[in-house]
């Protein structure tokens, strides 16, 4: 089991060099950088420039925002830059941002969409690599014009990997189909992913004649150690579960009742009020909640079987909490020994 981490949100680009070059020296395998306040593409290629080992990704970048054709070029140029450590995350957003924040049609199939995204991503790469004509046809996209003006040079690791995220059951399927990763919204419980995720990924393989040891799930995994942590945390809970197309969570439990108060208050922009209605009960379901001395053992114990790589969902900053982030990577290492 790896441990990555993640970009804060409001990390300017200018600060990303020195922040992957500390995330490398602490051993962290992966950086992810989500598309939140900045565009993922330019910090993952801050990160591959200033380090040699460590891996980066987008997590995610907002596929219905973009062509395949500009996605590709951009896991291209990255795979080229960082010696082939580059992960491509790619997630949908949901209907309210691609069409009222992006300017972008939202499809009537989101499945059926993602998966020619990532047909005509691949269609791309096999196209720049081996020189074989690009014709790639679906419902959405038809890719047949290439030339040697706008195509790149091969380059030695071409095998990007491609991750997605989801929260339901159809877009885990479509990653155990299609995909080399699944990343795990950080609003979910390991009951939750052991009844309706990772069977939904099983049944994808299955359809592509994989198994699911050809893809890696990526839990982005809530941790309280503090009454600091838990606040934030609840505060998380609270808005992602207000969220009506996130709601098969909280119903998986039997608290579809307080998703639908979470999601009247958010309407009304009653954040402060939202946080009060999650329970003790729901944060132990929804993170690991451990004394810092035992947070690396919890997770190997609560993500055992479920997943293959952890994020722990705090920020990492140059020069605060150094000593913690130490202490969780060293017992991370032994309890995977």
């Amino acid at each position: 089991m790896k441990l990555d981490t993640f970009l804060d949100p409001s990390t300017p680009l200018s600060a990303v060099p020195e922040l992957a070059r500390h995330a490398e020296a602490l051993g962290f395998d992966c950086i992810w950088a989500a598309e939140t306040q900045h565009n993922p593409f330019l910090a993952c290629t801050l990160i591959a420039a200033n380090t040699r080992r460590i891996q980066s990704g987008t997590g995610i970048a907002v596929s219905f925002a973009r062509s395949p054709a500009v996605m590709a070029h951009a896991g291209w140029d990255l795979a080229e830059l960082s010696g082939g450590r580059f992960l491509l995350g790619l997630g949908t957003q949901v209907k309210a941002h691609i069409e009222r924040r992006f300017g972008m049609p939202w499809p009537e199939s989101v499945v059926g969409k993602l998966r020619e995204q990532i047909q005509a991503i691949r269609a791309f790469w096999a196209s720049w690599q081996t020189g074989e004509k690009l014709n790639q046809r679906g419902e959405y996209y038809k890719l047949t014009l290439t030339s040697p003006f706008f195509t790149p040079d091969k380059i030695e690791q071409p095998g990007i990997p491609i991750y997605i995220a989801g929260v339901n059951a159809g877009l885990a399927r479509l990653a155990g189909e299609l995909a080399d990763g699944f990343h795990i919204h950080p609003y979910h419980s390991p009951e939750y992913l052991r009844s309706a995720l990772l069977p939904a990924i099983e049944q994808g393989a299955a359809r592509s004649g994989r198994a699911r040891a050809n893809l890696d799930v990526v839990a982005n995994a809530f941790t309280v150690s503090s009454p600091h942590d838990e606040a934030l945390v609840k505060m998380q809970i609270a808005f992602y579960a207000s969220t009506p197309s996130y709601r098969a969570v909280m119903a998986h439990h039997g608290w579809a009742d307080v998703a639908e108060r979470l999601s009247a208050h958010a309407a009304k922009q009653e954040w402060a009020e939202m946080p009060g209605l999650i329970s003790d009960e729901m944060l132990r379901a929804f993170a690991t909640v451990a004394d810092e001395a035992d947070l690396a053992a919890a997770l190997h114990e609560r993500y055992a079987g479920i997943a293959d790589r952890i994020t722990v969902y705090i920020p990492l900053r140059p020069g605060e909490r150094d000593d913690f982030w130490k202490r969780l990577k060293a017992d991370f290492e032994r309890a995977s020994q």
